[in-house]
């Protein structure tokens, strides 16, 4: 067991080395678009499957309270994983490659801002409600691993994490997601401190 640990940290610290070299530009383009849906009270979305769904609900949560800077706008953030209720009403009376872009027609307007979760890139839900977003002049941004899919290739901005362990790349994302929490809170005194 002890081999199967320093294996599985060593391959983290590969990819987060990997990372150093390549994901500094995109990071600092997704911290502007944030700060830029702030201070112009513009909505951000967000939205994955499985654990990129957690990673959504998780960064939801940070946006909306930890990333909080004194005399700044607030986040609007939604994430589009947590209302059970609706993504079932959606899932049953469409289709379950619907249940993003079903809940984005209801608020989404030019300008805001959709980011999506997805290890593969391939996620159809995610696909369709980043195609839409891309119709109506919203931000679209995705993070991404195995070479990015269809994702990155239809979203304006793209983080592609450099591997293709499914584990790997859900670490990695929760990672940029503090990463960038962390860039925010630095710009100004934060409401909380931890």
């Amino acid at each position: 067991m002890n081999n199967l640990i320093i294996k599985y940290l060593d391959e983290q610290i590969e990819c987060i080395d990997k990372m150093k070299k390549i994901s500094a530009d995109a990071l600092e383009k997704i911290l502007e678009i944030l700060i830029q849906a702030r201070n112009n009270n513009k909505k951000i979305f967000i939205m994955g499957n499985g654990g990129s769904a957690s990673t959504a609900s998780h960064f939801t949560s940070d946006l909306l309270k930890t990333s909080l800077i004194k005399n700044e706008n607030k986040f609007k953030v939604i994430s589009l994983t947590d209302n059970v209720p609706v993504i079932l009403a959606w899932a049953n009376d469409t289709s379950y490659d619907e249940v993003f872009v079903n809940q984005l027609q209801n608020f989404l307007e030019k300008d805001d801002v959709i980011i999506g979760i997805s290890g593969s890139g391939n996620s159809i839900n995610v696909l369709k409600a980043v195609e839409y977003a891309n119709n109506i002049n919203a931000h679209t941004v995705s993070l991404t691993g195995k070479g990015g899919g269809k994702l990155a290739k239809i979203s304006k901005t793209s983080l592609i994490v450099p591997s293709d362990d499914m584990l790997t790349i859900e670490t990695m994302h929760l990672m940029v997601c503090h990463i960038l929490t962390t860039m925010l809170r630095s710009m100004g005194q934060p409401v909380f401190s931890y």
